[in-house]
């Protein structure tokens, strides 16, 4: 299994083309989904998290009113002080929480999660391969993404097409 961030990112970029012909190929075949959470559940419990937390460190985390009031609770503060002090406004993902430059997510210490017992939904669920809303063929374009930045994404889009016999063609 590939984990080293430098090789997922060159590969994940390397791959987009090749990843989103598969991300077609799957709309347009039928698969056994139960299959697929299986094997992405096997690459999830071979790669540890905690060393890694690039997910905080690259991507938006978006959170929802119940999120805002579980961390709210977790940190012992008002509702609205927590939104004042850890969420900001992006145009793209509706309320997330704020960012550090050259960190990431503000609760990022070192690879670990500062309030992971009240992370929020989104948190939880990553990297949304085994579990998430819609179908798999539907979230691919955001696998795509991931893979450039995940491992538990890389490798599973790596075994989910040697699963389906899916062979990258020369463009």
């Amino acid at each position: 299994m590939l984990t080293d961030l430098v090789q997922i990112q060159r590969f994940g970029e390397k791959k987009r083309p090749e990843n989103d012909r598969f991300r077609k190929h799957l709309k347009t075949h039928v698969y056994v989904v139960r299959k697929f959470k299986i094997l992405a559940a096997e690459v999830e419990n071979a790669i540890d998290c905690k060393d890694c937390g690039n997910c905080c460190r690259v991507a938006n985390t978006p959170i929802t009113p119940r999120d805002s009031q579980k961390l709210a609770k977790f940190l012992g503060m008002d509702l609205d002080e927590f939104r004042r002090d850890y969420t900001v406004h992006d145009d793209e993902d509706g309320v997330i929480l704020r960012r550090e430059e050259g960190k990431g997510c503000v609760f990022l210490e070192g690879n670990i999660c500062s309030v992971y017992e009240g992370r929020p939904v989104n948190c939880e669920l990553f990297p949304h391969m085994v579990k998430g809303d819609g179908s798999i063929p539907a979230r691919m374009w955001q696998f795509i993404d991931r893979a450039t930045y995940c491992p538990i994404c890389y490798n599973t889009l790596e075994a989910w097409k040697k699963e389906v016999g899916f062979w990258p063609t020369a463009k």
